[in-house]
């Protein structure tokens, strides 16, 4: 064992003891690519960067954030995992992705997947990435899915809500779906610059609402689009507990089974669609999380921090509070991660 190794090993167990024995495996967290935040650099639009007053802030749209150094700083992050007790983490980009910079969009994917892949490199057995593409050019991202499966051993598929304004059941992206059911890894639906932020930009409530709707809806749109009988062995993941599509999952099945809205596509009620998807536990109250256990099982939980924006173990200790017992427990934090995964 070299030494790179022997210190992430020692790495590993650190967080295994911080979590009392029960490693966990965290299904999302994010880095900014620093390659890609340089390029931004020379972009005169958005998506862009710029520096003012020595802080480097990131703009998409109306969406300007400030980019901290702890959200490109890989030793912060172990050392988050390792307080928090995380022992493997699957590891994605900040938004902005790939399919928001035209003609350079399988460059900057590039970017981010050698970054992502160095950061396993360094610390062998603690990360496995997952892929954001260039789906404005579906050729270029099948292309760069197989490269990054192959050549770096990524474990699954980071798919934004919305992609340039457009919705991920949209023809144009089908060919993804049916080539991440073939080669059997995990889609993990995450949001994006909402498409509502202007109905939601008062009171900051993007944060809160924008990215969790623009979820619900690309969610309720890959239901209702048949995309799940037509892959059936799609492996599809939701974080932040399903947006708000647990809560209004009763409507749709009325508007679709009994109003005969939206049923056209689909085979059964929504809400045994969304009974086959898995859903991350990303919420800080221990409530929602207890709604979305009791909706999907305890087979179709996935524990997530959401880190940087999100402490580990603010997560860690809602799940919890719910006093579950050992067994769902273990499922939660790592085996249905494990399994889904292939860790």
């Amino acid at each position: 064992m070299n030494r790179r190794s022997f210190l992430a090993a020692a790495s590993s167990a650190t967080a295994w003891a911080q979590s009392g024995g029960m490693a966990r495996i965290d299904v999302q967290s994010h880095l900014y690519c620093p390659d890609i935040l340089a390029f931004m650099e020379k972009r005169g639009g958005s998506p862009w960067a710029y520096r003012k007053d020595g802080e480097r802030y990131v703009e998409v749209g109306k969406w300007t954030r400030r980019v901290l150094p702890k959200h490109t700083d890989v030793a912060a992050k172990v050392a988050d995992m390792d307080a928090a007790g995380i022992a493997v983490t699957l590891l994605s980009i900040n938004d902005p992705g790939p399919e928001l910079f035209g003609a350079d969009g399988p460059k900057v994917a590039r970017f981010a997947h050698d970054f992502l892949a160095s950061v396993c490199r360094s610390h062998p057995g603690r990360f496995h990435g997952l892929a954001t593409l260039p789906l404005q050019d579906m050729e270029a991202s099948l292309a760069e899915l197989d490269r990054v499966v192959q050549k770096y051993d990524f474990r699954g598929i980071l798919l934004y809500s919305n992609l340039d304004g457009h919705w991920p059941d949209e023809p144009m992206f089908r060919p993804l779906f049916r080539r991440a059911e073939q080669m059997g890894i995990p889609i993990l639906l995450h949001p994006a610059y909402p498409m509502i932020f202007d109905a939601t930009a008062g009171y900051d409530l993007w944060g809160s609402i924008g990215l969790m709707t623009d979820s619900t809806i690309a969610l309720a749109r890959i239901i209702l689009s048949g995309i799940l009988d037509e892959h059936p062995r799609l492996k599809l993941v939701c974080p932040h507990v399903g947006g708000t599509a647990p809560y209004l999952i009763g409507r749709m099945d009325h508007q679709a089974m009994v109003l005969k809205r939206g049923a056209e596509r689909i085979k059964r009620p929504p809400s045994e669609y969304l009974k086959q998807i898995w859903l991350d536990a990303v919420s800080p109250l221990p409530q929602a999380i207890r709604f979305g256990l009791d909706f999907v099982g305890p087979d179709r939980m996935l524990y997530a921090s959401d880190h940087p924006w999100v402490d580990p173990k603010l997560i860690a200790s809602c799940i919890d509070k719910l006093s579950l017992p050992a067994d769902q427990q273990r499922q939660i934090f790592a085996d249905n991660a494990r399994k889904l995964f292939r860790l």
